[in-house]
């Protein structure tokens, strides 16, 4: 009788209470920053239009852009989708960061996609033990 040896993966149980906890702040906070983001394209602010003139963004795609905010946003606000929004909001943000780059825009500016990617990515981490199996970074 031979044993077949299987790779050491990671728990997939549930989460702690602290986890879970600071995955869901986390990801509460990434849901309420997009969707006023989002908001701000559709209500199109004079900060939006200044930003959108100096990126070299037409405002008229403002709305085109808030909507894909918004469909980003709520499928990662989904608990069964919300993998499947993180990845999209990370394309999302990654092209926020090329738009930044190609702008010469300060580096806050440029990095903070990056930033609050990590911090969406971070609560849906914390939510998700079954990622852990995915993406061992503990």
């Amino acid at each position: 009788m031979s044993t077949v040896s299987q790779p050491h993966a990671p728990s997939s149980s549930a989460p702690s209470k602290a986890a879970l906890w600071t995955g869901r702040v986390l990801s509460a906070l990434t849901i309420l920053f997009m969707l006023f983001d989002a908001f701000g394209k559709f209500a199109k602010p004079v900060q939006v239009t200044d930003a959108f003139t100096k990126l070299g963004l037409p405002i008229s795609t403002s709305v085109t852009i808030g909507v894909l905010i918004t469909i980003c946003t709520v499928l990662y606000a989904i608990p069964r989708t919300a993998v499947l929004g993180a990845v999209l909001l990370t394309g999302f943000l990654g092209g926020a960061v090329a738009i930044q780059l190609r702008a010469g825009s300060p580096t806050f500016e440029t990095w903070f996609p990056v930033i609050f990617a990590a911090i969406a990515w971070l609560g849906t981490y914390l939510r998700y033990p079954a990622l852990k199996v995915v993406l061992p970074l503990c």
